[in-house]
């Protein structure tokens, strides 16, 4: 979802939410560096999709269908910044980076994915947030 203001994510399609892409993707690199990257839970296959709906409306796209692999390991979170991380390290002029933060709503993240940043040291930056919310996020949690 934190890529759809940027990307299709497929609406429009019979995989809305599974796949990602846009016109000036190409599918195998981007497959080949994310599969690289290693994050858990998860592998990505190329795809060329045309969404009927959205971002990139009747456009050919090409692009990753994203595959969990174990639904206890993925961390969505990271996953999606690792994404946007390597659509703007691939795509710095297409990549609509500013489009992100109307969902993000997190600029230093933001700037960090901007300035090329680790993944590490972006997770980093969520870190006193996250220790103050987990407690309170805690009294709401009905399964466990």
């Amino acid at each position: 979802g934190l890529l759809e203001t940027a990307l299709s994510v497929g609406r429009g399609t019979d995989t809305p939410f599974e796949v990602i892409g846009a016109p000036y993707i190409d599918d195998t690199k981007l497959v080949a560096r994310l599969n690289a990257f290693g994050q858990p839970g998860v592998t990505f296959v190329p795809i060329r999709f045309t969404p009927t709906a959205s971002v990139h409306k009747d456009q050919l796209c090409a692009g990753v269908n994203i595959i969990i692999t174990d639904r206890h390991k993925i961390r969505p979170v990271p996953l999606g910044i690792a994404i946007a991380s390597e659509l703007h390290a691939m795509y710095p002029n297409n990549f609509p980076l500013p489009k992100l933060s109307r969902l993000l709503r997190h600029a230093p993240t933001l700037e960090a994915i901007a300035q090329n940043q680790p993944l590490q040291k972006i997770e980093s930056l969520w870190q006193a947030d996250l220790a103050k919310f987990k407690p309170r996020r805690a009294k709401f949690l009905l399964y466990k």
